[in-house]
């Protein structure tokens, strides 16, 4: 079922964690990902035509501001019971067939996706460098068949807003994908 990201306020500070990182086993935290000029959080999950649609972009994009000094984790929160494309094993494949340069974590007890506020998968939240919320939303006007190109457009404007010094535009758009599998 689809859904729409939550608009939290802006200025809402990151909710600190520990996760698993499904690729090297190890327990990361905020502290461990953050960095100095911005951090993006984003859930994101394996089976979502949403991020299946957008995910070689976005791995792209990664890549490309990794370089330029921002932080990336991806989260996947869904009951994995129901879902269990998205259990770990199956994250840490997609994970290394799409060579994420940014930690895949999973939130087993949901309890981080429902601290940040994540309704669907994909939801991305930048934080500048105290932690604070300068962008929620979308990835891009992409959807799976409305034949728009995939660029991050949207993301991208934000963290180059970041990287430039410039204020992010607060004019944002919700994501839009599939809700988060809340286990019953």
């Amino acid at each position: 079922m689809a859904a729409t990201s939550k608009m939290i306020e802006l200025g809402t500070p990151a909710q600190n964690f520990e996760l698993t990182n499904v690729v090297s086993e190890e327990k990361l935290t905020l502290d461990d990902i953050r960095s100095d000029k911005a951090t993006v959080i984003m859930f994101i999950c394996n089976h979502c035509p949403y991020v299946i649609h957008i995910l070689d972009g976005l791995v792209k994009l990664t890549d490309e501001y990794i370089d330029k000094g921002i932080s990336f984790a991806a989260i996947s929160s869904n009951d994995v019971v129901n879902y269990p494309e998205d259990s770990p094993g199956k994250m840490k494949e997609i994970a290394l067939k799409k060579n994420f340069k940014f930690p895949y974590l999973y939130d087993e007890s949901q309890e981080v996706a429902k601290k940040y506020g994540a309704e669907c998968t994909p939801d991305i939240f930048v934080f500048d460098k105290d932690l604070k919320l300068v962008y929620r939303g979308q990835f891009d006007d992409s959807r799976p068949k409305n034949d728009i190109p995939v660029t991050g457009k949207d993301l991208r404007n934000a963290l180059d807003s970041i990287l430039n010094g410039e204020p992010v535009d607060q004019n944002q758009i919700p994501s839009i994908g599939c809700s988060i599998k809340w286990k019953k």
